[in-house]
This record gives structure tokens, C-alpha cells and sequence, in this order.
């Protein structure tokens, strides 16, 4: 608006100075020349005002978005760095209780290896029966077979058995902190002329408790660690049908696993 003043004034200017002056011919067409360059460098300049002031809004513009955008990244750091911390605390717990957990475990493998050695040493002399002591995820299994402990069908242990179990009791009775299961098993052959045994299922469960209550009754190990469970022919030894894989599969297993109280009480915290 300026620039346009300018040419107004310019042109009173030379309206006053023609009332006084006559301008010639050639002057008058340079003047209207002048005049005409006047306005259109006006014009470019307005356009050029109109362009910086729309630019200028644009840059305003762009510039508040990117402070918005700077604030929401400050919070979204400021969450993500809690996070962070949070999560690097949570770690921190589980690599504590994983250490924890791994010495229970260590714990309860050196007293199974220890287990297993003294029970070995106990019950050297039936070994060459059919009794083998080993370790099987974490825990320890002795095996007898019914040749050791049972008469051909029967139920009821004969002295040789007795004397084993009275050996195993001995190492049982120092070790109170083990749990006992007593898990009896047959081969795949049917029961015959057994009375009321039916089967092998229940010759199987029979065995078992005839241990158990050798073990709990006169070897007097408290009954409150024992399980007796009977597995029939379904967990076998060995699968084939030879004399020496059927008497494998006819057996007696006692599984001593130690108390693991205080790695459930840790896991479920």
C-alpha cells in the first residue's frame, strides 16, 4: 500500500507541474513510461509481500507442530524410560530367583548322587539278584525283581526279599526328608489260577502294598512318606518277549525323590 501512496503522490506532482509547465511531447511519453514500470515493480512487490507473509504462516505453522511433536516425544521418552527402569527391576528379580532355583537344584541332585551311593553300598550283596539302584530325572530308583522279593505268583515276600528291604529301610530311616513311592509292575503275560487275583493290574497294586506294609510295620519307616501305586504291564522295561526282558518287566520299583518344599514355596511366590 505503500508503494501504490508513492505513485499517487508522484503523479499529483507532475499534475501540478503540468498546470504550470508544458511538458513537451517526448517527456510526457517517458513519464507515462515510468509511471507504467512504477506500478508494475509495485505489483511484484506486493506479490512478493503476499508470498513471505503466506511463508512465514506456513513456518509458524510447522513450527508449532514440531514443538508439539517434541512434547509428546519428551513424554513418550519419559514413559518409555519407566518402562525401562521397571522392566530392568523385574529382570533383576528373576535372575535372582533363577539363581536361587538353580542352587535347590544343585542342592537336591548332590543329595541324590549321595543317596544313591549309600544305598549302592547297602545293597551290594543283592545285586547280583536283580536289584540296580540308578538315577532317573532327579530321582532315585531301586529296582527288585520278583524273584527277589515274591515267590512265582505270590504276594507275600519271602525271607531274601525281606532281608533286602530291611537293608534299604536302614539307609530310609536316616534319610527323613525322602519321599517314597512304591510302584509294582508285571510283564504282559495273563494271570492264571491265581485265586481272586484277576489280573495283572492287581497283582501289580498287591506287590505294592505287601512292601509298603513290610516297610511301614516292621521296619517302622513313618507311612506318611509312602505311596504305593500299581503300574500292570504298561510301563515295561524291556519290550521284547524273551525270558530275560519278561523277568526286567517283573519287578518291584521304590523311587525316592527328596522333598522339594522349599523350591514349590519359592516357584509360587
Amino acid at each position: 500500500m505503500k508503494f501504490r501512496h508513492l505513485i499517487l503522490a508522484f503523479f499529483l506532482l507532475a499534475a501540478a507541474l503540468q498546470s504550470c509547465v508544458i511538458m513537451s511531447p517526448k517527456k510526457h511519453k517517458a513519464l507515462l513510461a515510468e509511471r507504467d514500470s512504477l506500478a508494475a515493480r509495485t505489483t511484484t512487490l506486493e506479490n512478493q509481500v503476499a508470498k513471505l507473509m503466506s511463508d512465514t504462516a506456513k513456518i509458524r505453522q510447522e513450527l508449532a507442530q514440531l514443538k508439539d511433536n517434541y512434547a509428546s516425544l519428551n513424554k513418550n521418552l519419559d514413559a518409555s524410560s519407566s518402562k525401562v527402569t521397571q522392566l530392568s527391576s523385574d529382570l533383576q528379580k528373576r535372575e535372582a530367583r533363577l539363581k536361587e532355583v538353580e542352587e535347590i537344584l544343585r542342592k537336591r541332585d548332590e543329595a541324590t548322587n549321595a543317596l544313591k551311593e549309600k544305598l549302592q553300598k547297602a545293597l551290594l550283596g543283592f545285586q547280583q539278584s536283580g536289584l540296580t539302584v540308578d538315577i532317573r530325572n532327579g530321582k532315585v530308583y531301586v529296582s527288585l525283581t520278583d524273584k527277589l522279593l515274591f515267590p512265582s505268583g505270590s504276594i507275600i515276600i519271602d525271607e531274601k526279599g525281606k532281608q533286602a528291604l530291611k537293608q534299604l529301610a536302614a539307609v530310609l530311616n536316616k534319610e527323613p526328608d525322602i519321599n517314597i513311592s512304591v510302584e509294582g509292575h508285571t510283564d504282559d503275560k495273563k494271570i492264571r489260577n491265581l485265586g481272586q487275583i484277576k489280573d495283572n493290574w492287581d497283582l501289580s497294586v498287591l506287590r505294592a502294598t505287601s512292601v509298603t506294609r513290610y516297610l511301614t510295620e516292621t521296619e517302622n519307616i513313618d507311612p506318611h512318606r509312602l505311596t504305593a501305586t500299581g503300574k500292570g504291564e504298561f510301563q515295561p522295561k524291556d519290550p521284547a518277549q524273551t525270558p530275560e526282558a519278561l523277568s526286567k518287566n517283573r519287578r518291584i520299583e521304590i523311587v525316592l525323590s527328596p522333598k522339594l518344599d522349599e523350591l514349590y514355596n519359592l516357584i509360587s511366590k
